[in-house]
């Protein structure tokens, strides 16, 4: 039995991809913020829930071995239907400041690698991020 809720471990799926870097930046929680009032598995997720699930996932990273905690809760809390929409959430994260660096790479193969996401599925994801977050 899983001890969040699938909307609470994406959440946590976005924060861990914003903290990664050592740096959440404004950029970053206001894209947290518009996907989690926007995307239709949040219709019951109150917004001013985010704020203190954010602070509870920052809270679990900071413990030794936090981020094996959050994977691991992420991956119990999700249907396996919910899983892609967890990497594109991260990757959403990932590319909305348009700077993608070696730490959020790292955690997108190891959220690949928990969630079980097919290279495939993952590499269309990542490009579909990569169009909507393109300049010139």
């Amino acid at each position: 039995m899983s001890t969040i809720a699938p909307q609470t471990a994406l959440i946590y799926v976005m924060v861990t991809m914003s903290a990664v870097d050592n740096s959440m930046n404004d950029k970053e929680l206001r894209e947290i913020g518009a996907i989690a009032q926007h995307l239709p598995i949040f219709r019951d997720f109150s917004p001013e829930r985010i704020i203190p699930v954010a602070r509870e996932c920052a809270s679990i990273l900071q413990e030794d071995g936090g981020l094996d905690a959050v994977l691991g809760l992420i991956k119990d809390a999700l249907p396996f239907a919910l899983r892609e929409t967890a990497y594109a959430l991260a990757v959403e994260i990932a590319a909305s400041d348009l700077n993608v660096g070696q730490e959020e790479m790292r955690l997108l193969q190891l959220l690949r690698d928990a969630l079980d996401i097919e290279k495939l599925v993952a590499a269309a994801i990542e490009r579909g991020a990569r169009a909507r977050y393109m300049t010139i």
